[in-house]
């Protein structure tokens, strides 16, 4: 009979070794081919030549499994690296959303950049802390910025298509050649920010504050202006056919609309009211 004692320094034992994976897995192995090997003794002296065959065959499958499974394991592993990486970037986002502080303004822009590295632009950024950030020729196309703050910030040639702006605050923000085709910016504010060349057609602006802005050259072919303030803005080389709710009260209020573009109509109206604005 054994003992307590030996009872238990055996299972302390047998506990050491399959605490080490590398010395229990070589316990496994050896014990095994002790096993297969003493089934397959007479095979190897019946016929050795054809048995030696079918274990070669047997082994080039084997490697041709080990090839196609690990290839998959690997894109498995890395797949799920990178989808564990994006969520810690999203949720990292979370995290500093309504922070306003510097720190969390800065850590959000670079959470953003790096989900912009793995092709992700479709961000939830909605009352996020952005004020004095730099997102020049970030992708955010078809995000969400509802109600975020992003005054004082640099947007230069960044991708806004389709993106949710309403009520987001874009003051003094640089905002040259960024893409806000489509946008949805109704009661955004865009007071004193700059949007030379920006790209506006078809954007839902109706609102929006651009009061002092900066719409050189802007292209606003289509989009919705219905109650937007542009009071002492820029639209020199402006491109506003076919913008839709724009009255010739709003444009008055506008600093210049030297050679900007309207429609027929609106573009008489001017003429007729306020003939100093264009230039004629």
């Amino acid at each position: 009979m054994i003992g307590e004692n030996q009872r238990k320094r055996l299972a302390e034992y047998i506990n050491s070794i399959i605490e080490k994976p590398i010395l229990t897995s070589s316990i496994v192995l050896v014990v095994l081919a002790l096993i297969v090997i003493g089934f397959s003794l007479k095979y190897y002296f019946a016929d050795f030549d054809s048995f030696f065959a079918q274990v070669m065959a047997e082994a080039h499958g084997m490697l041709f499994d080990i090839a196609v499974i690990g290839i998959l394991i690997f894109w498995l592993n890395k797949n799920g690296e990178m989808r564990q990486r994006i969520r810690t970037y999203k949720d990292e986002i979370d995290d500093f959303r309504l922070w306003e502080s510097e720190e969390a303004a800065f850590r959000t822009v670079g959470n953003i950049k790096r989900l912009n590295r793995h092709n992700i632009h479709e961000i939830n950024l909605v009352n996020c802390h952005l004020s004095r950030t730099n997102l020049n020729y970030v992708n955010l196309a078809s995000s969400n910025l509802n109600s975020a703050d992003m005054s004082n910030g640099f947007l230069i040639e960044t991708n806004l298509q389709n993106t949710r702006l309403n009520q987001t605050n874009l003051e003094n923000s640089n905002l040259n050649q960024a893409d806000l085709t489509g946008a949805y910016a109704s009661g955004a504010n865009f007071k004193d920010a700059y949007l030379i060349k920006a790209k506006l057609n078809n954007a839902f602006l109706i609102k929006s504050n651009f009061k002092n802005a900066f719409l050189m050259e802007a292209d606003l072919i289509g989009c919705y202006l219905t109650g937007a303030d542009i009071e002492n803005a820029s639209l020199y080389k402006a491109d506003l056919r076919g913008a839709k709710g724009l009255t010739i009260e709003q444009l008055t209020k506008a600093k210049t609309l030297y050679l900007a573009q309207f429609d027929e109509e609106i573009l008489n109206q001017i003429k007729s009211n306020v003939p100093e604005l264009v230039g004629k």
